[in-house]
C-alpha cells in the first residue's frame, strides 16, 4: 500500500480522512521532442498527462466498503493546464460503494467505451495516442456506473454507465461494456449512445493476445449519428520484450469519416504510425523513445456552390522521455 508522509499530512489536515484509507499515487511523465507540425519545426519539452491522485476507502461492514478517487493532471513542463492556465485539471474523480454484489460509483471519469482500450494503445498519453483516430475517448461528466462482480472464474465483468445530460432538451447517455481477461488473452466489447455527442452511437471492440515475449493488440471502432455521419477506425499494435527491461513497440491506425449537413458534404481520412522503445530503470522508472507520424486528409464540399475546401496535414514527432510512477 502506497502510504507516504504526504498521506499522513493530508490525514492530519483533513479530519474526514482520519478513519479512511488514503493512498497517494501518480506519475511524472516528461519528454523532449522534435516536433514538425504545420511546416514549423521546434524542440519542445512536454508533459504527457502527468498526474497526482488520492484514492482509498472505508470499511462499512464485512461485505461493504465506501470508495473514492480524486485525480488531477498537472503540466510538469510549464505548470499551465491548456488554455485555462490551471495548475491542476480534473481527471477521474468519483465516490461510491463496493461490495459482494458489485461496485457503484458516481462522478466524472472515463466511460466504459474508453476504458476497454486497456493496454492495446502502446503510446497512450504521447503524441501517438489513439484519441487522434477514434471518437469514443471520452471522460464524461455526471456519470453513474455499476460494475458487476467478476464472473466466470473471475474473468468476466460487465460495466453499465448512465450519463445525465442535466438539460431537458438533451437525451441522457448510456455506455456499456463487457470485458474478459484471461492469463494471456483480453477481449472486450463496448457501445454507447448520446455520450460523446448527442445523437452519436459508438461501438468498439478490443483484443490483446500475449505469446511468450510478444504482445499483439487490435482495436476496431464504428461511429454513426445525425446527418448521416459515419466513422470507422482501426488500430493494430505489437510489442516485443527483448528482455525483462527492454521492449520494442509499434502501432498503426487508420480512420475515415463522412457525413452530410444541410449545406456541406464532409469526407476525411486520418492515418497514424508510431514506433518506440521502453527501458525499465527500476520498478517504477522507465525511459522511453518514440517516433510518431499523423497524416490528415480532410475535405468538405459546400453543396450549393460546389466549393471544395481541404485541410491536409503531415505532422511528425521524435522524442525521448522519462516516466516515474509513485
Amino acid at each position: 500500500m502506497k502510504k507516504t508522509l504526504l498521506s499522513l499530512v493530508i490525514a492530519s489536515v483533513f479530519p474526514f480522512t482520519a478513519t479512511a484509507e488514503v493512498i497517494v499515487y501518480g506519475k511524472a511523465n516528461v519528454s523532449v521532442q522534435h516536433a514538425d507540425e504545420a511546416d514549423d519545426s521546434t524542440i519542445e519539452l512536454v508533459s504527457n498527462a502527468s498526474r497526482i491522485g488520492l484514492k482509498g476507502g472505508e470499511e462499512i461492514n464485512s461485505g461493504l466498503k465506501a470508495i473514492y478517487q480524486f485525480e488531477y493532471q498537472t503540466e510538469v513542463d510549464d505548470g499551465a493546464g491548456g488554455t485555462s492556465n490551471q495548475t491542476f485539471t480534473q481527471r477521474n474523480i468519483f465516490v461510491g460503494l463496493q461490495g459482494s454484489g458489485g461496485t457503484v460509483i458516481g462522478g466524472k471519469f472515463d466511460t466504459p467505451v474508453k476504458v476497454i482500450q486497456e493496454k492495446v494503445d502502446l503510446f497512450n498519453d504521447l503524441e501517438g495516442d489513439i484519441n487522434f483516430l477514434v471518437d469514443g475517448d471520452t471522460r464524461s461528466n455526471n456519470i453513474v456506473q455499476y460494475t458487476t462482480p467478476l464472473l466466470l472464474d473471475k474473468k468476466l465483468a460487465i460495466n453499465i454507465a448512465h450519463v445525465s445530460a442535466e438539460d431537458a432538451a438533451l437525451d441522457d447517455g448510456m455506455s456499456v461494456s463487457v470485458t474478459y481477461t484471461g492469463s494471456n488473452f483480453y477481449a472486450a466489447l463496448a457501445t454507447e449512445q448520446d455520450v460523446t455527442a448527442q445523437g452519436l452511437d459508438i461501438t468498439r471492440a478490443v483484443g490483446r493476445y500475449t505469446l511468450n515475449r510478444w504482445q499483439f493488440g487490435l482495436l476496431l471502432e464504428q461511429s454513426s449519428g445525425l446527418n448521416d455521419y459515419d466513422g470507422d477506425a482501426a488500430l493494430a499494435s505489437v510489442k516485443y520484450n527483448i528482455s525483462d527491461k527492454l521492449a520494442l513497440k509499434a502501432q498503426y491506425g487508420d480512420a475515415s469519416d463522412d457525413g452530410i449537413t444541410a449545406t456541406t458534404s464532409l469526407d476525411g481520412n486520418d492515418k497514424q504510425f508510431s514506433i518506440g522503445a521502453d527501458y525499465l530503470l527500476s520498478k517504477n522508472t522507465t525511459i522511453f523513445a518514440y517516433y510518431s507520424q499523423e497524416k490528415t486528409d480532410d475535405s468538405s464540399r459546400v453543396i450549393l456552390t460546389d466549393v471544395v475546401t481541404a485541410t491536409d496535414a503531415d505532422n511528425k514527432w521524435l522524442g525521448i522521455g522519462i516516466d516515474l510512477k509513485f
